[in-house]
This record gives C-alpha cells, sequence and structure tokens, in this order.
C-alpha cells in the first residue's frame, strides 16, 4: 500500500462522511455512526446527535471506565467502547474528525478496526493547511499494577513492543514488536479482531457486559481450540488486536506520540494509567511542530 497522503507534516481529515450500523459490543444496542470531516485544530470529537450534538472529546480527562473498554464521560454524558474507531483514525494519522452517535456504544462492527480503514482509504484522506503536533517522550517512564507492566522511553518514532500470556493452548505467550506507520497498521493491525474465553462469558454477562458479542464481531477460544469456523485472520492475531487496542487508548494523549513503549500483560486500564502519567508532568514530553522534527532531520 502507498500512504494515504502526501504530507504526513500537515493535519488531515476524512474527505468525506463515513456511516456505519451495528450493535453495541456490550449494550447489545442497535447504533448509526458518522465520522464526519472536521477543520483543522478540532482534534477527536464525539458528538451524540440525540442530545443536540453534545461534544465530548477524546482525551485522557474523559476517561470514565476502562473494564473490557474505554469509555468516556462529560458531565454525565457517557460514550463507551471508543477504542476501535480511535484506532483507525490514530493509525492512518488523521487528526481531525467528529464522530456522530445516536447511542451510547460505539458498534463493535466485525471486532476489528478493518471495516473503518477500508472506508476511509476508499472515502479518501483530506490533507490540511496546518501543520501536525506530537507529543515527544522525553524521560523514561513505567506504570506497573500487580504483572502488568508498560513502560515508554524517547523516540524519534512511534514504536511499540508487546507481550501477552494466556492460560491456552493457542496463545500461550506472544510478543510483537513494530513500528507504527498507515501501511503497517492498515495491513497487520487493523484485521484484527477482539477476542475472549468460553469460561469468562457467563460472568460477563452476568456483569450486564457483552450482550451483542457473537462469532461475528469476536475471536472465542474454546477450552482447547477457537469456536469461529474460519479461524484466525492471522497466527498471531490475539497480540495484534492488543497493539490495536493500545493505539486506540493511546490516541486519548489528543495528538501523535513520540516515544517506544513496551507494555507486557496490559490492557485498556493500564494503557490508560500510562497516557494519565505521561500528561501528568510537563517535563515528561514536549509538544512540537512535526513540519521542524522533520526538517531539523533532513
Amino acid at each position: 500500500m502507498t500512504s494515504p497522503y502526501r504530507y504526513p507534516h500537515l493535519q488531515a481529515t476524512v474527505a468525506e462522511p463515513l456511516t456505519f450500523s451495528g450493535i453495541g459490543l456490550h449494550s447489545g444496542c442497535p447504533v448509526t455512526m458518522t465520522i464526519q470531516p472536521a477543520p483543522a485544530g478540532t482534534g477527536i470529537v464525539f458528538r451524540q446527535v440525540d442530545l443536540g450534538n453534545f461534544p465530548i472529546e477524546a482525551l485522557s480527562a474523559h476517561v470514565a471506565n476502562v473494564s473490557y473498554a474505554t469509555s468516556l464521560m462529560k458531565k454525565g454524558v457517557l460514550i463507551s467502547t471508543v477504542e476501535h474507531v480511535l484506532s483507525a483514525l490514530y493509525g492512518l494519522e488523521i487528526d481531525n474528525a467528529f464522530i456522530d452517535v445516536d447511542n451510547m456504544e460505539i458498534p463493535i462492527l466485525d471486532g476489528s478496526a478493518a471495516p473503518y480503514v477500508q472506508r476511509i482509504l476508499a472515502g479518501g484522506i483530506r490533507t490540511l493547511n496546518e501543520n501536525r503536533r506530537v507529543l515527544r517522550i522525553l524521560r523514561p517512564l513505567e506504570y506497573t499494577l500487580g504483572d502488568k507492566v508498560i513502560s515508554v522511553t524517547p523516540s524519534d518514532e512511534l514504536r511499540i513492543t508487546y507481550r501477552i500470556q494466556f492460560d491456552h493452548p493457542l496463545v500461550t505467550e506472544q510478543e510483537l514488536s513494530c513500528r507504527i506507520d498507515p501501511d503497517y497498521y492498515a495491513c497487520h493491525l487493523a484485521p484484527c479482531r477482539t477476542f475472549g474465553f468460553l469460561k469468562d462469558i457467563e460472568h460477563l454477562q452476568a456483569n450486564g457486559l457483552i450482550k451483542g458479542g457473537s462469532l461475528e464481531n469476536a475471536v472465542v477460544f474454546s477450552p482447547d481450540g477457537i469456536l469461529n469456523p474460519d479461524g484466525f485472520r492471522m497466527p498471531d492475531e490475539c497480540i495484534r488486536h492488543k497493539i490495536l487496542d493500545f493505539l486506540g487508548d493511546v490516541a486519548l494523549l489528543g495528538m501523535p506520540v513520540l516515544g517506544e513503549f513496551y507494555a507486557c500483560k496490559a490492557g485498556h486500564g493500564v494503557h490508560a494509567a500510562m497516557v494519565k502519567k505521561i500528561l501528568a508532568d510537563p517535563a515528561n514530553y514536549a509538544v512540537e511542530n512535526l513540519s521542524e522534527l522533520v526538517g531539523a532531520a533532513s
């Protein structure tokens, strides 16, 4: 694949409105969502159309819940399971968009970011006449929660090494290191679906979760196999989906980040904690125009 636009040091938005309909993974409720073009400097903003386009900016300050999905809340208005659409926009280096929804949860679609990526690339990405700003990590940081670990060190690009461990013969331990750019994201991360284990379904449903879950939108593991008749999309689909989720959560920094991350057994809560830790001290980062960094490197 070629780069989706020629000047990545400039901000971008979607070229046309893109509408998606489906159900919420956890609520099971029908929802229609439209990704709309937005001017430079807007950022990513969710709008509840049934509440007069009430805006909820996709920022760490609005994170409300990180149990099994990432939810945002502003003035009591909630929008849930935002990570896949945020991941798609982040992975394709789209800085600005309005995301209009008519219910409280983003549609799960097929459980991956591929439907978003395919439609965005087909509809086109529009370059805007304003420089992209990036958040550059200045010093090493680490967050731990029990055996869950995430760290970041300074880098001139975004790289992630992710490691997972599950007590299942088809997963066991997986680790992947990659540099994130639009081509890699679209081909190697976006198609990878959320996953879960049959043994956990009863507990999740008892807690009001995964009401919309099915083999159409998730990889489900039986005790010694996989229930999906078509199997995996990639042999290491699980670790790739974890990186997809990570990018959706790191998007809540509000701009692209330059840093090298390492995560082990992490999840939405640990990702969100690292984002908050980065932002907690201005000595941790610098906000710079990407064009100036490109010029300095050339």
